[in-house]
């Protein structure tokens, strides 16, 4: 895990503090190309009324208007949480080179939890990735959001909210 992996990580970490507070899942997610943002977003199915508004979709849209090009070659993108079987589809098809992820997601997660998508031989684009990245943080920041949602006392969990916000 390299230095800048983590800088990026915390990025998408503060991203996913955002959804938190519109009363989403709060995953975030940041594509990077030499060195900076190119796109960025946050999990926002609700707030949209979109169930493909996942952070990775809205990273990958919010990059491929700003460039003005689909695909997102040479590119890094880093998400919170291990990405599900549509973002993964939407990564690979926008050619982004790597994935770097936090947390797995034991249910839905199409990285390595379940379907390894970007191992599969039948893409004509291979993604490299890695996990792990401040996973603790990405993990924590889930199981207080559910917590809160089941059991809501905002200034109970507020501090734990804090406590997770990564530091500059």
């Amino acid at each position: 895990m390299s230095d800048r992996d983590q800088y990026w990580m915390k990025q998408a970490l503060k991203l996913a503090v955002n959804a938190w507070f519109e009363g989403e899942v709060p995953v975030g997610a940041v594509l990077v190309r030499e060195d900076k943002i190119v796109g960025q977003g946050w999990n926002r199915p609700i707030t949209a009324s979109d169930p493909t508004a996942h952070a990775e979709i809205q990273c990958l849209r919010d990059a491929s208007s700003r460039i003005d090009n689909y695909r997102l070659i040479d590119t890094t993108l880093y998400v919170t949480i291990e990405p599900c079987s549509m973002c993964a589809g939407a990564i690979i098809h926008s050619r982004v080179d790597r994935v770097v992820f936090g947390a797995r997601e034991p249910k839905a997660g199409a990285v390595c939890s379940h379907q390894g998508m970007f191992e599969l031989p039948q893409f004509n684009h291979l993604v490299e990735w890695e996990e792990g990245v401040l996973a603790e943080q990405s993990r924590l920041l889930i199981q207080r959001f559910f917590q809160y949602r089941r059991k809501p006392s905002m200034s109970r969990y507020m501090k734990y909210l804090e406590a997770l916000k990564p530091s500059e």
